[in-house]
């Protein structure tokens, strides 16, 4: 089975510096919804808040979701621009919202993570 790009889908979006184990909740939690899941990759200028690149976050991600028994079948992977605003008309047929993970999960912090990283 392959991803199917006609059929209703979740989106995330984000930087992803690096993945971790709340963004692998958050990828849970979305792909209950639509049974599968885009995952946009912003475009960032790599530095100290930035320093992996595209392909070290897109492998980064296909090794944890794999990790965590997730296939590309489910969900897929595209770059994006450096999105930082999103704004949209009338309802035409999707819904935003906030996925509420619990304190555990929402502490978790790849600013910290980077930290450690260094260390």
């Amino acid at each position: 089975m392959a991803f199917d790009w006609s059929k209703p889908t979740t989106q995330l979006l984000g930087r992803y510096q690096p993945w971790h184990d709340g963004h692998t909740k958050l990828f849970e939690k979305a792909l209950e919804k639509t049974g599968q899941v885009v995952i946009m990759l912003r475009t960032t200028e790599q530095d100290e808040s930035n320093p992996f690149d595209v392909e070290t976050r897109v492998m980064q991600i296909v090794e944890n979701l794999a990790e965590s028994g997730y296939t590309t079948d489910v969900f897929t992977i595209i770059t994006v621009p450096n999105i930082v605003h999103i704004t949209y008309g009338r309802d035409v047929g999707y819904k935003i919202e906030q996925e509420h993970l619990g304190a555990e999960v929402e502490n978790i912090s790849a600013t910290k993570i980077r930290a450690e990283m260094k260390k």
